[in-house]
């Protein structure tokens, strides 16, 4: 199998390597990061401009790109500035409209992909604990359309976004696949409470109440009841980004941490000469390309069938939170107490990554799901 990149995909990373590096800085990002909107629609626009956002969806929908690999590339650049603009609602968002959306709805990538919207999932309620199936928030029909109930919590840049995809379930019990519907909820709905939030490592999350919220009926997106494969799907998508996005913040952890070993000097030496600090480096830089070819793996698996799609990217999401975690610990060890200090980038790189580990499902939730659905395979 080939792992180099297309020529378009290379480019596509140079571009935006230089363009994250040039005009955002980390001071850039740290002011963007614990703004009040958490982000800047003027960066948006222009990271669309550059095609970043069209990048990640396919050609049929208005972008020119949307594998596996596309989403990687995109996203592992964007772990090395640690940006914060709302891509990862982009692209979930983005497809489950594309997979099964009317046509007025397909119109909204369109928007996503030129930088004038930001988007939104709101699926994690209280106590799901990164289960899909659990689903309280209710949608039940009524004379002129859906009346939503329920609470959505940690809504990644909720308090800033156009519009919402919002789970509910329209039938059955709240742990059932079948029963769950999704809807596009615009921000200026009647009844919708959004509370904003800053995260401990950047930018901005809420917790939205759905207080009795009319919807029309063109707002349910696909056929009531059966969007748990649509779901299933798009946030596959989301965790295959997320784990990309590990990768290219621990690349740069992994070099600030060497360039601090070659410079600091302890007995008139480098650490970096010291065995011990030389041993655990060496550690380091092989658990990082074990990460990366569990990323290089689901991406290659995203277009597969079901099971073997799932387990890939849950063996990726697993190991990016284990050596995640582990680069975060290490690398600021080696860097000794001003690792910690709030001025060195190093500690905001460390957070994202312990902080990655809790999003779209943690490491103890993808090693218990890669071994169900193994078993799943073995008993078809």
């Amino acid at each position: 199998m080939n792992f180099q990149h297309t020529e378009d995909r290379r480019m596509l990373a140079d571009t935006l390597n230089r363009f994250v590096s040039e005009q955002y800085g980390f001071a850039t990002r740290d002011t963007l990061a614990h703004s009040d909107s958490g982000f800047s629609r003027e960066l948006w626009v222009r990271f669309a401009e550059l095609g970043i956002v069209g990048a990640l969806f396919k050609e049929t929908d208005g972008g020119y790109g949307g594998d596996g690999f596309d989403i990687a590339v995109v996203f592992e650049s964007l772990g090395r500035g640690l940006v914060v603009e709302p891509f990862l609602g982009a692209l979930v968002v983005g497809h489950a409209l594309a997979h099964t959306g009317s046509e007025a709805q397909k119109a909204l990538i369109a928007s996503l992909v030129e930088g004038r919207a930001a988007a939104a999932l709101a699926h994690d309620e209280p106590g799901s604990h990164y289960e899909l199936t659990k689903v309280s928030t209710r949608a039940v029909r009524g004379s002129n359309g859906w009346v939503l109930t329920g609470a959505k919590t940690v809504v990644q840049q909720g308090a800033e976004a156009d519009f919402f995809l919002v789970s509910a379930r329209t039938s059955g019990v709240a742990d059932a696949e079948a029963g769950i519907s999704l809807f596009v909820v615009p921000r200026e709905t009647v009844g919708l409470d959004v509370r904003g939030y800053r995260k401990i490592d950047g930018g901005r999350a809420a917790e939205i109440c759905l207080n009795e919220v009319c919807l029309p009926d063109d707002a349910l997106l696909g056929e009531r009841d059966t969007a748990f494969a649509r779901l299933e799907f798009c946030i596959g998508a989301g965790v295959l980004a997320l784990c990309a996005e590990a990768v290219g913040a621990m690349d740069v952890a992994k070099d600030h941490t060497l360039e601090y070993l070659r410079t600091r000097k302890q007995f008139g030496v480098a650490i970096g000469s010291f065995q011990a600090l030389q041993h655990r480096m060496a550690d380091l830089l092989l658990e990082i390309e074990q990460a990366r070819s569990a990323v290089i793996n689901a991406a290659a698996a995203l277009g597969a069938g079901r099971v073997e799609r799932e387990r890939a990217l849950s063996a990726a999401k697993y190991t990016i939170g284990r050596i995640g975690t582990r680069v975060a610990e290490e690398c600021i060890q080696m860097h000794g107490g001003i690792g910690m200090t709030w001025e060195l980038p190093l500690a905001h790189y460390a957070k994202r990554l312990v902080m990655i580990d809790h999003q779209l499902g943690d490491e103890d939730h993808h090693l218990e799901r890669y071994i169900t659905l193994g078993r799943s395979e073995r008993h078809e």
